[in-house]
């Protein structure tokens, strides 16, 4: 879940008299080096203050058992790099996985394990919420969603655009408000299409993938759109997908539809212990999914939803919700390095630092991720709405890069000071970045984006200035390399 041994994001910790015994996730520390933000409230730093049928496809659970155990501690070291929505639903997903395919065989087509219907209806539901919980989330958040007005803004203003989402932008008006009806109507109306009978829950199915693959085509939301395409699946049954397999004696298809027919003759595989067995854990997890579901769908009936939350700590039944709000100028946080002895002169010479795809050089292409993620530059979008007291791993990164940390550099896509001595002083300034117009003169330029400074986001500062900073959060104090 993106735990890694890049330290530019700190570990979490407590004072150091706090801190319980150390345990095997404690052990692992490359794994979780740079994962966490610290529960405590250190004092503020010295240089001021400003206020988701295919999972069938590999015939085993194991790979979504492993998944879902592997990642429920993952989701939890990760607090500021793993604190998407789709961390969680990617856990609910895999939890339901384990229970689709039988555990003891390797036959694609085990005779005495039927699909279960529990966990199919578990995929629908999720679903149902997912979509439900965006639309919902929406309606009753920004004004520009009841106004119609919030696609004039978003491919704009989004995490990471892509180099459609550039193209997008310049839509007619008529356009975003027609983008913003149909994600309303697919968000709040279509989900009920799930309840309504074979063939609406076919129709739901195919538009949630439709509308899926058209979120995959104008954003860079990491894995989030492949992932919410997975439980749409179990909207469409063997007779609808049978076109997508071959036929003939001996094939898959042939050998589904000799199965179904046995079962409709009443000659199916008769009943074991081990069908008793799957019987009785299909009722105990739609029972547990129910009883998880309580709170989940008070939540989307209160005015006060919240929305990517979980009300359980395994986190398989949760609520979700995406863009409730949509910023209308998208503001970078560009941090910068210099080699001048003096922070403050007007000739010292500040070079920018290259993330691997948020808007930084002007000239740089908008990048095409998806549906891979690179989460630090998530987190500085988050970042430059904020202040530096809101995000310390900033402050934390700052430090690692006036040391040419050789991890933290990996992260980005250019060090300005590679192969010379590290950066004298770090700082963060704001700017506010806008599309260039195709075809205008920014555009003739090879501009893809035209920016102006707001301010400094945070001061020049050196190693010096952040030793009691680091010490204070028992942060390792970074060491030139």
């Amino acid at each position: 879940l993106g735990c890694a041994a890049h330290t530019c994001v700190p570990h979490t910790g407590s004072r150091r008299e706090e801190r319980p015994a150390p345990t095997r996730w404690d052990r692992a520390e490359p794994l979780r080096a740079w994962t966490c933000i610290p529960h405590s409230q250190p004092a503020p730093p010295p240089w001021g203050s400003q206020d988701h049928g295919l999972l069938c496809a590999q015939h085993l659970p194991g790979p979504s058992c492993l998944g879902s155990a592997a990642g429920a501690p993952g989701s939890c070291c990760s607090r500021a790099l793993c604190s998407s929505g789709w961390e969680s639903q990617l856990l609910e997903t895999g939890f339901l996985g384990i229970f689709l395919c039988p555990l003891w065989t390797l036959s694609a087509l085990p005779r005495g394990t039927p699909t279960s219907r529990v966990v199919m209806w578990g995929f629908r539901w999720l679903i149902f919420r997912i979509m439900l919980g965006a639309g919902l989330i929406k309606i009753r958040g920004d004004g520009c969603w009841r106004d119609l007005t919030c696609m004039d803004f978003h491919y704009e203003t989004q995490p990471v655009p892509n180099p459609v989402a550039y193209f997008l932008h310049r839509s007619p008006w008529w356009f975003h408000r027609f983008e913003t009806l149909s994600n309303h109507f697919l968000e709040l109306v279509v989900p009920f299409f799930i309840f309504l009978g074979r063939r609406m829950c076919i129709v739901h199915g195919a538009l949630q993938v439709l509308f899926q693959v058209v979120l995959i085509i104008s954003g860079n939301l990491s894995f989030l759109n492949w992932l919410t395409i997975v439980p749409s699946l179990a909207c469409f049954d063997d007779a609808t997908l049978g076109g997508l397999f071959p036929s003939g004696p001996g094939r898959l298809k042939d050998q589904v539809l000799k199965i179904q027919e046995e079962e409709t003759r009443g000659a199916g595989a008769p009943r074991t212990r081990g069908s008793v067995a799957r019987g009785t854990v299909n009722l105990a997890l739609g029972i547990l999914v129910a009883w998880l579901s309580i709170p989940v769908v008070l939540n989307l009936l209160s005015p006060r939803q919240v929305m990517n939350s979980s009300f359980n700590p395994l986190r398989i039944v949760n609520t979700y919700g995406a863009f409730g709000s949509i910023t209308r100028e998208r503001t970078e946080v560009i941090l910068q390095g210099t080699a001048s002895a003096n922070a403050s002169a007007p000739d010292s010479a500040w070079e920018d630092y290259e993330f691997k795809c948020k808007p930084g050089d002007l000239r740089r292409r908008p990048c095409l991720i998806s549906p891979y993620h690179h989460r630090l530059d998530w987190l500085m979008w988050f970042a430059a709405f904020q202040t530096y007291e809101h995000n310390e791993w900033i402050i934390h990164l700052a430090g690692k890069l006036l040391a040419n940390d050789a991890q933290a550099l990996s992260l980005l896509a250019r060090n300005p000071f590679e192969g010379r001595d590290p950066p004298r002083w770090v700082r963060g300034e704001h700017y506010r970045y806008k599309f260039s117009r195709p075809g205008g003169r920014h555009a003739a330029e090879g501009k893809w984006w035209i920016r102006r400074r707001l301010g400094p986001y945070f001061p020049p500062l050196s190693r010096q200035d952040l030793r009691g900073y680091f010490t204070s959060r028992e942060w390792p104090y970074p060491e030139p390399e």
